[in-house]
């Protein structure tokens, strides 16, 4: 072969070479061009879907927040609501309770009054035992009433007989006077009023201070026989309250007295004593 031809067909091995080189390098080149922009294309899919997943996870979080913050409601409305229950069942426990002690108390004031009651009776019973008693002994000695508060005593001039005009007791005022105190003695629970009362033979004072000092003079020896000072007390009508009208003799005799008012003092008669008065 001719040397000179062996530079020429390198040459043009060479330029073939190059070529051929520019033209893979050209296609390798864009087929990573292809390759950047898929893989560039790829990647901008996977932002989006990983913004599209990080927006998701943020609803998600706040949903879950949400949800958090009903669900803490709901167990603040919960345990409000069973506070309330308990709090209401404590309040009918008490309720109860009350209703309960109020019912007990009502049926032992029921039963305190029912005892109170019963004793009251028992001891007007008595009393009214003692009543009769002393209306029995004392109707021995004198006249005598029995009234709504108790007795009254009505000591005439056929037990007690003043002399005209006078005051002052005599023996057998006084031995009938120590007989009623001595009944008296052996009782109590009472107090006494003395009450003096004259004839219409003279004036209204006259008679007035008369029939008081007729009062005082049996009073005082009623306590000199041993009855308490305290329970005994004296009024004069003079002749305001005559016991039988007319001007006779015996109407006259009738009307000069004095009475012994005997009034229980155990058991209440306040009703009683204003209707008399």
């Amino acid at each position: 072969m001719n040397s000179s031809r062996v530079p020429t067909i390198a040459l043009v091995i060479l330029i073939v070479v190059v070529a051929a080189g520019a033209f893979f390098g050209v296609r390798y080149i864009r087929g990573l061009e292809a390759r950047i922009d898929d893989l560039s294309a790829q990647a901008e899919a996977a932002d989006d879907r990983a913004a599209s997943s990080a927006s998701r996870a943020l609803q998600a979080e706040e949903a879950a927040q949400s949800a958090a913050r009903e669900a803490q409601r709901a167990q603040e409305a919960a345990s409000s609501e069973r506070t309330a229950r308990e709090a209401a069942e404590d309040a009918r426990l008490v309720a109860e309770g009350d209703a309960d002690l109020a019912r007990l108390e009502a049926e032992y004031a029921d039963q305190r009054a029912a005892d109170a009651e019963a004793e009251a009776e028992q001891i007007r019973q008595e009393r009214d035992l003692e009543m009769q008693r002393l209306e029995d002994a004392l109707g021995n000695i004198a006249e005598t009433q029995r009234t709504a508060l108790g007795l009254v005593m009505n000591l005439g001039d056929d037990t007690i007989n003043f002399d005209t005009d006078k005051a002052d007791l005599k023996a057998a005022d006084r031995e009938l006077l120590a007989r009623i105190a001595g009944v008296l003695l052996t009782s109590r629970g009472f107090r006494l009023q003395v009450f003096g009362h004259t004839d219409d033979v003279g004036t209204v004072d006259h008679n007035l201070g008369l029939s008081e000092r007729r009062a005082q003079s049996v009073r005082d020896y009623l306590v000199e026989a041993g009855l308490d000072p305290a329970i005994v007390t004296t009024k004069g009508f003079g002749k305001s309250k005559p016991l039988v009208p007319g001007t006779s003799d015996a109407a006259r005799a009738r009307n000069r007295r004095v009475e012994v008012g005997i009034i229980d003092t155990t058991v209440n008669y306040t009703d009683v004593a204003q209707q008399e008065q």
